[in-house]
């Protein structure tokens, strides 16, 4: 009898052994089909990884003609800064008559080029004032009618282009003016 039973017993650990493996085996597959159907459903394409790289390069380098384009439009940007005021009194050749004649100075400057101008301008504002006023006393009475101011402003660019290292003054202009006989 004790054979009999140990026969018995055999066969019932033979097949909770197959159970226990197949139950180990049926779970590694489902674990495995699952990770399968995930890479399918979840990971992208080739296509739409490209796809994707393809748009946010577009977005970046259009960002990036963004900044540039704003930046070159800052630096472009015209900025208005005081030359000085000047008060010349003068005689024209031709008369014995007295003028004096009050003008304030302003000049036109690119953004980028302003602070450069602001260094070279205090390192040289006695040779551009002294020249300046020379231009003023130099023109003729006509030059300075409120009608042929032109010229005179473009003499005065000439001549502070002239003196400083680049042509960075795009233009000047006079903020208050008057010629009065004395």
């Amino acid at each position: 009898m004790a054979d009999e039973e140990e026969q018995a017993e055999e066969p019932a650990s033979v097949a909770s052994g197959l159970g226990g493996r197949g139950m180990i085996i049926a779970f590694v597959s489902v674990v495995v089909l699952m990770e399968t159907a995930m890479f399918f459903f979840f990971i992208p394409s080739a296509e739409e990884v490209s796809a994707l790289a393809e748009e946010r390069l577009v977005a970046s380098i259009q960002k990036g003609e963004n900044t540039a384009e704003k930046k070159i439009k800052d630096e472009n940007q015209i900025k208005e800064c005081t030359i000085g005021k000047f008060g010349e009194t003068f005689s024209p050749q031709d008369t014995e008559l007295t003028y004096r004649v009050e003008i304030d100075v302003y000049g036109l400057v690119k953004e980028k080029f302003y602070d450069t101008f602001t260094l070279e301008f205090d390192e040289k504002e006695g040779r551009l004032r002294t020249a300046i006023r020379r231009k003023i006393r130099n023109s003729d009475l006509e030059e300075l009618s409120k009608n042929n101011l032109g010229l005179l402003e473009r003499r005065i660019l000439t001549e502070c282009n002239h003196l400083l290292t680049d042509d960075m003054l795009l233009g000047i202009g006079f903020t208050s003016y008057q010629l009065i006989e004395q």
